[in-house]
């Protein structure tokens, strides 16, 4: 089944300057995404989030060719059309904060606060990723 195609609004009428503006930081965040995808610290698909929001307000056609695109987009639309997160990206998000705060707090372990803030941003964050419902197939 072809994906549901989503409909941009209209941008309001922006002045040149922010029109650039906006298109410039979409541009900006689309090729962290893409960076993000060849790189393994960097994320993909909230840069591409990014990017999204701001071609939906400066260039209708940018944002549906970027939520229209065969690979990058059915993450962005899931988030768009249902505010969900697939559950490869669930898994592979917790994993890498696991990895990423363990080895954080193995680095700096003589610190005696760090633990409890590191512990309160890690179930901040695994909370909140496995809170989001799972796409619809």
């Amino acid at each position: 089944m072809p994906p549901k195609k989503t409909t941009a609004e209209p941008p309001k009428s922006l002045s040149p300057l922010k029109k650039g503006v906006m298109l410039a930081l979409g541009g900006l965040f689309f090729a962290l995404g893409v960076l993000g995808a060849f790189l393994p610290i960097m994320p993909t698909t909230p840069f591409l989030l990014v990017a999204s929001f701001f071609f939906a307000k400066s260039s209708p056609r940018l944002h549906q060719a970027l939520i229209q695109h065969k690979t990058l987009g059915p993450p962005l639309r899931h988030w768009q059309e249902h505010g969900a997160i697939s559950r490869k990206a669930k898994v592979l998000s917790v994993l890498l904060l696991t990895l990423s705060i363990g080895f954080s707090l193995y680095l700096k372990r003589h610190d005696p606060f760090l633990p409890w803030i590191m512990a309160l941003v890690y179930l901040s964050l695994v909370g909140f990723i496995l809170t989001r419902p799972t796409p619809p197939d």
